[in-house]
């Protein structure tokens, strides 16, 4: 549910508030609680439709406490190269790479007006840890066996985002899939896919975040990519691996 507007206090200290005591739960770096509120206010006067929830006190917790969620897994806090895939409005790319200063975040965003306002966003904050890539993940050759994590959010069924992933991640890299509600079937293809990639089977993490449910799905990397991936650009989506087709 979206946190109703309270009459008798300032919107902004609300907010304040709100990213203050996300900061201390997180153990966030000197500095983050003004940095997370400087991405709500670029994101709320976007010029572009980057997220259906611009509004700072209902994004505070849709987005930017769903995005921290991400820490509980245990690897994110610790890598050194991490890479968001359709990172939009920057969630949760740009969070993490303002909650971890010592990782490189790259903001993999396809969408030319997107990465544009990455880019802005990334001058704004004043972050030297973060590059935007403007190309869809397929065709990002120099991230190619690369990252120690992988992060996705609302971009696509496991299956796909597996096969996204697997290219990118060094060996024992991790993807991290930002889910809702659990499904049987997007499991089941996940799982699928995972073993035509080398990768381990999805499996859901329930984390606290500003959602009603969310599941948190993490797979690693424990062999190599086969010849022929990533396919080119588009294939994942148009003829994903399915358990009904596996093997």
């Amino acid at each position: 549910m979206e946190r109703s507007r309270p009459d008798d206090r300032d919107p902004g200290a609300v907010v304040a508030a709100r990213l203050d005591a996300l900061a201390s739960l997180r153990k966030l770096p000197a500095g983050s609680a003004s940095r997370l509120a400087s991405l709500l206010e670029l994101v709320a006067a976007a010029p572009i439709s980057l997220t259906s929830v611009r509004d700072p006190l209902v994004a505070v917790d849709r987005h930017v406490a769903d995005s921290l969620s991400g820490l509980e897994v245990e690897e994110l806090p610790v890598a050194k190269r991490i890479a968001d895939l359709g990172s939009g409005a920057g969630f949760p790319g740009l969070v993490l790479a303002i909650a971890l200063p010592g990782a490189h975040v790259s903001l993999v965003e396809s969408v030319g007006k997107k990465a544009a306002f990455l880019e802005r966003a990334v001058s704004a904050l004043g972050l030297a840890n973060v590059d935007v890539v403007p190309l869809r993940v397929e065709e990002w050759d120099p991230g190619l066996g690369t990252i120690d994590v992988v992060t996705a959010r609302a971009l696509a069924p496991l299956n796909v985002l597996i096969e996204y992933a697997a290219p990118l991640l060094t060996t024992s890299g991790l993807l991290v899939a930002w889910k809702g509600r659990r499904s049987t079937p997007e499991e089941l293809d996940g799982a699928a896919a995972a073993a035509a990639l080398g990768m381990s089977d999805p499996v859901p993490r329930s984390v606290a975040s500003g959602d009603a449910e969310r599941n948190l799905y993490v797979s690693s990397k424990v062999g190599p990519t086969p010849t022929g991936f990533p396919r080119r650009a588009g294939m994942a989506r148009k003829r994903p691996i399915r358990a009904s087709t596996s093997g």
